[in-house]
Parts: C-alpha cells; sequence; structure tokens
C-alpha cells in the first residue's frame, strides 16, 4: 500500500501576501536602519567635536599626522594626553553603560530598573572606594575590587528579590543602594583630607587624567562582553514575556540570569574605568526606544549611551571657562529632571513605560 502523497503547490496558487502587511513588517525593518545609520553619524560627529574642537583646536590632516606618529610641539601632547583619551573613554563607556542600560529595562520589564537604580554601579562604587581608602589599592587593584562589588552586589539583589523580578528586584535595589551610599559616606567620614579627595574624584565619575592602559582594558573586556551579549540577546524577545512564558517556550530562567550577569559585568568594568557616571545607563534605553519607536534595541541603546558621554563630557570641559568639571556632574544634572519627567510621564497615562 503506497504512503499518501501531500499535495503540491505551484507558486502561483500559493496565497498571496497582502500589500498592507507587507509594508506593515517593512517599515520597522527601514526605521531601525535609519535611527542606527543616524545615531552612528551622530556618533561621528560628536567624536570629531570632542577630539578637533575646543580651547584648542586641530585641522583634520594634523589629526591624522599626529594619530600616525608624527611629533608637532604641544599638539601631539594634547591630542595624545588630553582629548583623544577622554573621547575614546566616552565612547567605550558609554557603549558599555547604554547597552547595560537597555538590557536590564529589558528584561525587568520596567523603565525604572538601570543599574543606577538597582545598586549595581553604587555596589561597584563601595568596593572601589574600600579599596582606596581602607587597603590603600590604586589604579587596576581598585577596578578589580570594583567589578567584584558590582557581581555580589547584583548577587545579593538578585537573591533578595526571588523570582519574581520587575518592581520587586527594583525595590530590593533602591534599598540596597541606599545601604551602598551609607558605606561610602562611612567610609569618606573616616578618611583622611587627602584620601577623600581622590575618592571623590573617582567617585563622581569622571573621564580626567585616565591612563591610556586602562582604556585598553576596558576595550578588551567590551570585546568579550559585547559579543557574548549578542549571542545571547536572540532570546531577549521570549525573556520579555516573564519568566513563566519563557520557560513554558522552552526558554528557562537560568538564560535572565547570564543575561543580568553580562549586564552587571558592562556596568561594572565601566564603572572601573571611570566611576559611576550618573544616569547614563538610565537615560539610553528610554530615549533609544522612542527613536526606535516603541522598539526595543540594544545596539540603539548603546549608540545613545556613546553620544550622551560624549556630549556631556564636551560640556564638562568647556561650560565654565578655565574649568574641567567631572563628566558626572553634568550627566547628574540632566538625568535627576529626566527621572521625574519620565515618573510624571508614567503616572500621566496610568503605566510607568
Amino acid at each position: 500500500m503506497s504512503a499518501p502523497t501531500l499535495p503540491v503547490t505551484t507558486p502561483a496558487e500559493r496565497p498571496e501576501v497582502h500589500p498592507d502587511l507587507r509594508l506593515a513588517t517593512r517599515r520597522p525593518r527601514r526605521r531601525r536602519r535609519l535611527v542606527l545609520g543616524g545615531l552612528a553619524a551622530v556618533l561621528f560627529a560628536a567624536f570629531a567635536v570632542r577630539v578637533l574642537l575646543g580651547d584648542y583646536t586641530f585641522t583634520i590632516p594634523d589629526f591624522f599626522r599626529i594619530l600616525f606618529g608624527e611629533q608637532i610641539p604641544v599638539s601631539t601632547f594634547i591630542l595624545m594626553e588630553t582629548k583623544l583619551p577622554r573621547a575614546v573613554l566616552a565612547v567605550l563607556v558609554g557603549v558599555a553603560l547604554g547597552a547595560a542600560g537597555s538590557l536590564f529595562q529589558m528584561l525587568l520589564r520596567n523603565p525604572l530598573a538601570s543599574p543606577d537604580i538597582v545598586g549595581v554601579s553604587l555596589g561597584a562604587s563601595a568596593a572601589g572606594i574600600f579599596a582606596l581608602l581602607t587597603l590603600g589599592l590604586r589604579d587596576g587593584a581598585v577596578s578589580v575590587f570594583a567589578v567584584v562589588g558590582a557581581v555580589v552586589i547584583s548577587a545579593v539583589v538578585r537573591w533578595v528579590a526571588g523570582t519574581t523580578g520587575g518592581y520587586r528586584l527594583v525595590l530590593v535595589g533602591v534599598g540596597v543602594a541606599a545601604a551602598m551610599t551609607s558605606v561610602i559616606q562611612y567610609l569618606l567620614a573616616r578618611s583622611n583630607t587627602w584620601d577623600v579627595q581622590l575618592a571623590l574624584r573617582w567617585l563622581v565619575g569622571s573621564l580626567n587624567n585616565v591612563p591610556w592602559s586602562t582604556i585598553g582594558m576596558l576595550a578588551g573586556a567590551l570585546v568579550v562582553l559585547l559579543p557574548t551579549l549578542a549571542y545571547l540577546a536572540r532570546s531577549l524577545e521570549v525573556l520579555e514575556l516573564g519568566d513563566e512564558a519563557a520557560a513554558g517556550l522552552g526558554t528557562g530562567r537560568h538564560r535572565t540570569d547570564v543575561l543580568l550577569l553580562v549586564g552587571v559585568l558592562l556596568t561594572a568594568v565601566a564603572v572601573a574605568a571611570a566611576g559611576p557616571v550618573a544616569f547614563v545607563a538610565f537615560m539610553s534605553g528610554p530615549i533609544a526606544r522612542a527613536l526606535m519607536g516603541g522598539r526595543h534595541s540594544l545596539v540603539a541603546g548603546a549608540l545613545v549611551g556613546a553620544v550622551l558621554m560624549l556630549l556631556a563630557d564636551y560640556t564638562a570641559a568647556y561650560l565654565i571657562p578655565d574649568v574641567v568639571l567631572p563628566v558626572g556632574i553634568v550627566t547628574g544634572a540632566v538625568g535627576g529632571p529626566f527621572l521625574l519627567w519620565l515618573l510624571a510621564r508614567g503616572a500621566a497615562t496610568g503605566r510607568t513605560g
């Protein structure tokens, strides 16, 4: 007895896709390409402005001559030791914080769930300040303590919040952040004046006087973490449905924890290099989502974070003549009102994101 054969349809017999449906699927892709291309162009322009303009300007030919090794008195030092490292560090830190902030908000389905809010940044800061003031460590050792502190605090927050996540994790994170603030204040209060000044410059969040070796370590960490995030992010759309729905579709809670760990590490290495730059991770996600028409995008969040860092650093350097402010002061001054606006907008519309 021969097996039954299934009917074969020719291309002419297959149902035609409605033009409106085809257009509806193309529009988001077109918008994504336009937004990402536009952000990349803005990032390139902001980088050029930060490096070439300011109180000491460079022509494009001089920039490339110095970059490829030619020594020009004064100009070479200013470009290679001041302007270029700050611009490169701003891009790297902005990419790390922007991607981490967008990731937290996507996984926890809450626009307030950024590393700033849930205590990760302050955990890294408390560990770094402890290493700096109590143990007398410097440079790379302080960075290692900051990374370890961020991981430990995030594990504590996740454990206390339990499996519910979401708002409970944010609330637990706020409480832990308050505790870390108290720890930092205690460490500062019991230290001598010189050490406190050293700690405050690191604690506010600054790109000043960061050596190329630290920038290289941050770049190396991102070379590992960003591809890892890109690989794991393929399951983000499922995880955004919640742990129970994701488990029903074959994606376990462990994938959420691994992605959160990657976000924590991105935040930790950024904080270890430049200090806890306030609100960059928090602001990047909502801005990127607005540009993308309400859709989440880690790439857009990373690009927005880099642009914010470059613009904030340029403002910090030239807002007050002859005074170079820490970049964290500028981002904090902008991020605070942005947080209030986001809360007011959520209250007015009956939602939080």
